[in-house]
């Protein structure tokens, strides 16, 4: 199982990718399809996530993915590759945007993630 600081903190390619970037918008790929749009990206150092905006697919419900779970990001066609499929994401926590900077949440969140 990753730590908590893995979990929450971008893969060195993928780093170097979105650094310079705001990922607001992008549309968001999971291995088996797209999932939705990326609602709000966070860079924090130790504490990094996306906010993925599902749309119809799980009626308007958003997640929080943490960093790591990004593969890759494709710049030229504005998508952001994931490393998980639709039922996880699907499964995931729902996103609550008034208790997403308490540890608690982000516990639950970094659980699901480190055992997905």
């Amino acid at each position: 199982m990753a730590t908590y600081v893995e979990i929450w903190t971008w893969k060195a390619p993928v780093q170097a990718a979105v650094e310079p970037l705001d990922l607001t918008g992008y549309d968001v790929e999971a291995a088996d399809g797209h999932i939705g749009k990326i609602d709000e990206a966070s860079k924090e150092t130790g504490n990094s996530s996306i906010v993925v905006d599902t749309g119809w697919w799980i009626f308007g419900k958003k997640r929080m993915l943490p960093a790591s779970v990004v593969e890759r990001v494709d710049t030229e066609d504005e998508k952001v590759y994931i490393r998980c499929n639709k039922d996880q994401v699907k499964d995931a926590p729902d996103y609550d945007e008034t208790t997403r900077d308490e540890a608690s949440y982000r516990d639950k969140v970094g659980d699901y993630w480190s055992r997905s």
